[in-house]
Formats: structure tokens, sequence, C-alpha cells
């Protein structure tokens, strides 16, 4: 049987009676987990675990958002904290080695922290290139203030997730750091010329055009479709995104929930993959929304698929060697005296 071309979200700690029955009936491609669902290690476990025997597939994708920072959906006291991405950007300003170093440190140490769990996937890295003018729903999730840097260090940041057992996410693509508004609540236009967006917004996403997996972003860019957000856009996928960029990855929506799409949730999941996107997330659990969403969604297949199994198929078959406890020594005498955002 195929997948739905959907990741979704649950209700709470456990599951539902009737969440079980739906996600063995659909089937969706993936989950996402959020601080609704988390408890304590062995809880989420034990929920990642029942989700995948839902599916009846011990691979089946489980997300989280484990950026640090104000994004972290695992904390404590069973978890530790960690430092948003603009405090890896801002360490030893004369020694960009070392700043790619730390960096790949702590996606190491999230993946270990992840893969112990059984959550396979991170919502990670954040390669969205900050803007004076733009919202702070960006801000210090940003790595740096240049794409260079945002490159470097996302890159980084991909591979200590990758070597730990955990796939990446790239976000959000093509850009988000110039919206002046927050896409969880309202849509955002940028005005920026495609020879701006080109340079500056797109630069991360090309250099990292290689990862497994992408996420878009619910903003307006003007100069390629003054109507349509990134997310529902054929324009911005065929020529920004597959074009530009060149990523040929699984290409997922944000979260379908959010206040910057309109209309039904049917018909923003059908926009979605008519648009070009592989995939669609929907995250709150909201049992009648994600019905709408899996219909319009449909299934899985064709070249999207084939992106789905490629995706996959990046995760190693042993982790890369690992002394935990030296590693957060290390990570932690990179920051001692903690961090500043």
């Amino acid at each position: 049987m195929t997948c739905a071309a959907a990741i979704l979200g649950c209700a709470g700690a456990v599951l539902t009676p009737s969440e079980k029955a739906f996600f063995a009936e659909v089937r969706p491609w993936g989950f996402i987990l959020f601080k609704r669902n988390v408890e304590t290690p062995e809880q989420v476990r034990a929920l990642v675990a029942e989700l995948r025997r839902t599916v009846q597939r011990a691979d089946a994708p489980v997300l989280i958002d484990q950026e640090g920072g104000r994004v972290q959906r695992l904390g404590p006291p069973h978890w530790r904290r960690y430092p948003p991405g603009r405090a890896y950007g801002r360490l030893a300003s004369n020694d960009p080695l070392f700043r790619r170093e730390i960096t790949r440190l702590g996606a190491r140490l999230l993946a270990h922290d992840l893969a112990a769990l059984g959550i396979n996937v991170d919502c990670v890295p954040v390669l969205d290139v900050p803007d004076p003018s733009g919202h702070e729903i960006i801000g210090d999730r940003a790595y740096a203030e240049t794409p260079g840097e945002v490159a470097c260090l996302g890159r980084a940041a991909a591979e200590g997730l990758i070597a730990g057992g955990v796939l990446p996410i790239l976000k959000h693509i093509p850009g988000h750091g110039r919206a002046r508004a927050d896409s969880h609540l309202e849509l955002p236009v940028v005005e920026a010329s495609w020879d701006d967006l080109d340079a500056r917004d797109f630069a991360p996403f090309k250099a990292l055009s290689d990862m497994p997996m992408a996420m878009t972003a619910h903003v307006i860019y003007a100069a390629i479709d003054a109507r349509r957000p990134a997310t529902t856009s054929r324009s911005v996928m065929r020529r920004a995104i597959r074009g530009a960029i060149g990523f040929d990855g699984l290409l997922m929506s944000d979260d379908l929930s959010m206040k910057a799409l309109a209309g039904g949730f049917q018909d923003r999941a059908e926009a979605a993959i008519a648009a070009g996107c592989d995939m669609v997330l929907h995250c709150n659990g909201d049992m009648a929304e994600m019905q709408a969403v899996v219909a319009g969604a449909g299934r899985l297949r064709g070249r999207a698929l084939r992106r789905a199994q490629a995706a996959l198929a990046r995760l190693p078959k042993a982790v890369e060697p690992f002394d935990a406890a030296e590693g957060r020594a290390r990570f932690d005498a990179a920051f001692e005296g903690g961090w500043a955002a």
C-alpha cells in the first residue's frame, strides 16, 4: 500500500484509538512531534515506536524541530538546552574553522539525543539570511548575517546530524530572512528583485542543494509570483527552487495550518502538491484538518516517491563513532560563560 504524501502530527503524549485507526488507514509518509507530545524519554520512545507501528514501517520518518534557542521541543529536565544558531556564528570571530567544528559538534550532540528516542529527522539547518528590516521570527535562529557564513555553518550542522543517524531539513527555501511578517500569523511579501534574491537569499540553499530534504517558505516573492507564496507557487518552484537553486531533493511544505495560507485544508494541500511540493506537512494534530489534508495531498508516487526513497537512503547504516561525554565537555568549553544571541 502506498503512503499518503503527508507528514502529520498527533494530539498528545499517547495515541488515541481514533488516531491509530486513521494513521493505519491513510499511512502518512511520516510524523512530527511537538512539545505537547513530549514528557519523558521513555514516553517519547514509546510514542515514536507506536507511530511507526500504525504505518507498519520501521523507517517511517519521525521529525522534530530541535534547533536550540527559541525552537527546541525537547528541553530540561530530561534534555539539555542548546544555543540558537546565531551563537555558533559569534564564536571566536577570528577562527572560522573553530565555528564550523563546534556547529558540527552541536548537531552531532543533537543527533545523539534524537537517535536515542528513535527520532530520525531534525528540521535543521535554518539557512535563512537575516535582513535588518526582517521580522524577528528568524532573528537569532540564523547562523550569521552573510550568505557564505550561513552556508558554511549550515553545512556543518547538516553533516553533524547525518553522522549521528538523523536527516536534516533545509529551511525555509528559498529564504525567509527578508520577510517582514511572521508567516505563522500572516502572509509576508518580499519585494526584493530577482538579482538580489539570487545573490543573497538563494545562496546558502544553492551551497547545500545536495541535501536530502527541504521545507518551503510561506512567503510571496513579488519578483517571481506576486500572488502566491512559494509553497503554492509553481513559478517559485520551477524558476527558483528547482531552477536557480538546483534543489532536487524531497521538497515539503511548511505547516499547512499556518495563517499565511488561505482556504480550506484540502485546498491548501492540493495547491501545494500542484505547485510542486512532493509532500505536505500538517502539525497540530487536529483530526478533521488532517483528514482534509490527506484528501488533498493524495498518494506518494512517481518522482516524489523516488525523492522520498532517496532521502531515506541518506541515513547511514551505522553512525559515526562518538564519545558523547567527551563531546559534551568540548561543546561546553566552547561556550564557557554561556552564549550570546
